[in-house]
């Protein structure tokens, strides 16, 4: 699947996979925070305050932004495999 470069360009502004940061899984630009934990926390039935309340070092902005992105590519993938 290939994004376009704005997505691109808003995933690497968003996410990190640093070896030296959680064994290289990707957080949050500027945390410790998985972006799993945001999914998990809503698979979970609990709401973004509720996740922004008990992982204080990611925005509202941050959280709001990967939720768009991962929105953007499962329409993308759709698309791609509905021709």
């Amino acid at each position: 699947m290939k994004f376009d470069k704005k997505t691109t360009q808003a995933v690497e502004g968003l996410i990190t996979c640093d070896n030296a940061v959680m064994s290289g899984i990707p957080v949050f630009k500027n945390t410790r925070v998985p972006i799993k934990n945001l999914i998990d926390y809503l698979e979970g039935g609990e709401t973004l305050d509720g996740f922004l309340e008990d992982f204080p070092s990611v925005s509202r902005d941050q959280a709001v932004k990967a939720l768009e992105i991962a929105k953007e590519m499962l329409l993308t993938h759709a698309y791609a495999n509905s021709h």
